[in-house]
């Protein structure tokens, strides 16, 4: 769930942000720029909490964030070949990494961290940043793109294995071994994504048109999804929701599609005395005799919910989870906007945009003030809700209000699946500092 920014974005529009993610659990937003990297917690919709600043590392284009943790990854324009591994909270270098070549994306849940490079795919012990195997027979893998299950059990780790095709290679992070290859598309891979129980997987090619969702660890098609028909889209991100009931898709287009993962009941026997029973199942006959591209069309399911952007082009990365106990959609762009939206989850439909924050300033905008201006719509779910209060979420004990460590405590242990935590104490890696692969 991690976007690297171009620099100048279709339509002129200068990226003000370098890169930004999304954490596991879709709890915080983190941002890399030319000045360092920020991290917000997404507790509230009405407002947009700094949990941490940095201006120590500049030109930052990845930083990932363990869940709510205090433990940051950033690397550096800089330094690209080199992965700094951070405790926030304390204002220390746990360990740093250097390798061969630029770093491309990296991957991190409670056991594993991945490292991706353009041919070859490191993959780290997260307790004590052992270094377990290294990928070398890899198709190259220009842009960085691979996945990481965030239920630690797995750790099924997905990339592609094609630089022609949208074949996926399905890996078992724990035991190390491969476990199945996917033929997911006959185009080039854009985006591949788990569900948080890691035991699905979504992907879309460079045309944009299709998405799919497969099985895992068996491999088989479940879903199919068309994003459109009329024209090729750059997928930006695709991710499930956390109750894996949805799956979201932005692109570099004005509109971000949500799926539906339920399948259609079978017709009961008495519809079939009806017209439009037996319509349905003549239909349904005829996809048998029609070219496979034809009939794949007419059995594949399309959007639920959209949301509208007020703007295309830019880079963006979309999410969707629970905040205030209603389901929203966040929108992130490399303009420097974090938008959020109310999605119906019975009905679907257009999602109403409720609040933008600026990541870089105040985080009010001129829109949000129009927005509250506006008489409330009662034709929807999205714009009838009721705005939550600001009042600050409840804090479970051991952490602050963003959610992360309390201030000069360790990390807490179950962050991590078992054993100790190793990774709050910068003192447990001194012979690991400057280690090159």
């Amino acid at each position: 769930m991690e976007a690297e920014a171009a620099d100048a974005p279709p339509g002129g529009v200068e990226a003000a942000l370098s890169c930004f993610s999304f954490n596991q659990d879709c709890t915080s937003l983190a941002i890399g720029t030319k000045a360092g990297y920020k991290l917000f917690s997404l507790s509230s919709v009405e407002q947009l909490d700094q949990v941490h600043g940095s201006n120590e590392i500049p030109d930052v284009y990845i930083v990932e964030r363990l869940f709510s943790s205090s433990l940051v990854v950033v690397v550096s324009h800089t330094k690209p070949r080199q992965m700094n591994v951070y405790h926030f909270k304390k204002g220390t270098e746990i360990c740093n990494y250097s390798y061969s070549s630029n770093i491309l994306s990296i991957r991190l849940n409670r056991q594993r961290l991945l490292v991706c490079l353009e041919e070859s795919i490191y993959i780290h012990n997260i307790k004590d940043m052992k270094l377990l195997k290294t990928l070398l027979d890899i198709p190259a893998n220009p842009t960085g793109l691979c996945a990481l299950s965030i239920n630690h059990s797995n750790s099924y780790l997905a990339y592609p294995g094609s630089l022609t095709t949208g074949e996926i290679v399905l890996y078992d992070g724990n035991s190390l071994k491969t476990v199945c290859t996917i033929a997911a598309h006959e185009g080039t891979l854009a985006a591949i994504t788990f569900n948080s129980s890691g035991s699905k997987l979504a992907s879309a090619s460079e045309k944009g048109t299709v998405i799919r969702v497969f099985s895992v660890p068996d491999g088989q098609k479940l879903y199919e999804f068309r994003r459109g028909m009329k024209r090729y889209v750059t997928i930006s991100s695709l991710v499930f929701s956390m109750d894996s009931q949805f799956l979201c898709a932005s692109s570099n287009t004005e509109t971000v599609h949500i799926f539906k993962l339920e399948h259609l009941t079978t017709s009961r026997p008495e519809e079939a005395s009806t017209w439009s029973g037996y319509m349905g199942k003549m239909l349904m006959a005829a996809t048998n005799y029609l070219p496979a591209q034809v009939s794949d069309m007419m059995n594949q399911d399309r959007a639920f919910a959209t949301g509208r952007l007020n703007f295309s082009g830019q880079k963006n990365i979309c999410t969707l989870s629970t905040i205030q106990k209603l389901p929203r959609l966040l929108v992130a762009s490399s303009d420097g906007h974090l938008y959020i939206y109310n999605l119906d989850p019975q009905d679907g439909g257009d999602c109403v945009l409720i609040k933008t924050h600026s990541l870089l300033g105040s985080g009010t905008t001129e829109e949000n003030k129009e927005n509250d201006l506006r008489p409330s719509l009662p034709q929807s779910y999205a714009a009838t809700v009721a705005r939550p209060s600001t009042s600050a979420a409840s804090t479970v004990p051991g952490y602050s209000e963003d959610g992360g460590a309390l201030r000069g405590e360790v990390i807490p242990e179950h962050e991590f699946a078992t054993g100790p935590v190793c990774l709050d104490d910068e003192n447990e890696f001194p012979p690991m500092r400057g280690t090159t692969y």
